[in-house]
């Protein structure tokens, strides 16, 4: 993989591989490879993903200058 490859752009690559081998006419190397091209696109998007949540939990300070883990509720406005 690429040095600059996105979180999206590797989603978007994961996702169009997801539907290749769901349509089911890959050849089994051909199958193969893809689906260990999609592992490591995985993991790449579940390592992007927990180092935003990292980031974000540091960001998260109290009043009083603490650092505070809190949940991230998709939607909720404070």
């Amino acid at each position: 993989m690429t040095a600059k490859l996105t979180f999206e752009k590797a989603l978007e690559k994961l996702e169009q591989i997801v539907h290749e081998m769901e349509a089911g006419q890959l050849p089994l190397d051909n199958a193969l490879k893809k689906f260990e091209e999609g592992m490591k696109l995985s993991r790449f998007c579940t390592e992007k993903l927990n180092e935003t949540e990292e980031k974000i939990t540091q960001l998260m300070e109290a009043a009083n200058g603490s650092i505070r883990e809190a949940p991230f509720d998709e939607g909720t406005p404070e």
